[in-house]
């Protein structure tokens, strides 16, 4: 049986989301965090809202068949807070290494001021390139992560299950939307420059006999309901 729906869901906040904000509203260069990017945890709001998507799963558990479940920390958090005791059987959850976020390269921990400052170079080749193409050194661009997607894709969406969760980054959640949907590079762009993948966040998408559809984007109407 081929899976026939997916619920993308992104971390909750992570401590390297409030030291990124934190380093936008001071004006600083550098995102003040001495941890790689795999081992940036949930902050204490994170946790909550991964205890909110507990409560949105008690009700959805029945649904869904399998999880697949980036490598990087916060993501593994967010899916274990949100499982709780209830665990299902270990052979249902996936850890894939193709899920995680988008590498930066030389751009890590980098604000934008801190690129216009440290590297203007790569600022050129992004505004020539675009967002889409353009592959900081050492990192990867949103078109390598498609990749990496298409290949996690054919082999995930061939197996057992008929419905799954993949809980993962808001690039990976984009980066989906546009394989299944699917959307070219302008569509994309025009869709992620109007819509946030938030935190802890749940978008469904659905198989139908004329393809992929998306049935909702980014809700949190779980983390309203919870405070």
């Amino acid at each position: 049986m081929a899976v026939t729906e997916l619920w993308l869901v992104r971390h909750g906040e992570s401590v390297g989301n409030v030291a990124a904000t934190r380093a936008h509203l001071e004006g600083l260069d550098v995102i003040p965090l001495d941890l790689r990017d795999a081992d940036v945890p949930l902050s204490a709001a994170g946790e909550q809202q991964a205890r909110a998507l507990g409560e949105w799963l008690a009700g959805h558990r029945a649904e869904i068949d399998a999880y697949w479940v980036s490598p990087y920390l916060r993501a593994r958090q967010t899916l274990d807070v949100g499982l709780g005791d209830e665990r299902p059987g270990a052979e249902t959850i996936v850890v894939d290494e193709r899920l995680r976020d988008r590498e930066l390269g030389i751009l890590d921990l980098l604000t934008m001021q801190g690129v216009e400052r440290f590297h203007p170079e790569e600022m050129e080749r992004r505004r020539h390139l675009g967002k889409f193409y353009h592959r900081p050194p050492g990192g990867e661009s949103w078109a390598d992560v498609a990749l990496r997607l298409r290949s996690f894709l054919r082999d995930a969406l061939s197996g057992s299950a008929g419905r799954a969760m993949i809980v993962a980054h808001d690039a990976v959640v984009m980066l989906l939307l546009y394989v299944l949907l699917p959307l070219d590079e302008a569509e994309l762009l025009d869709f992620a420059a109007a819509n946030t993948v938030d935190n802890a966040s749940v978008t469904h998408v659905r198989l139908t006999e004329t393809g992929w559809e998306l049935v909702q984007f980014s809700s949190v109407g779980h983390l309203e309901r919870e405070g």
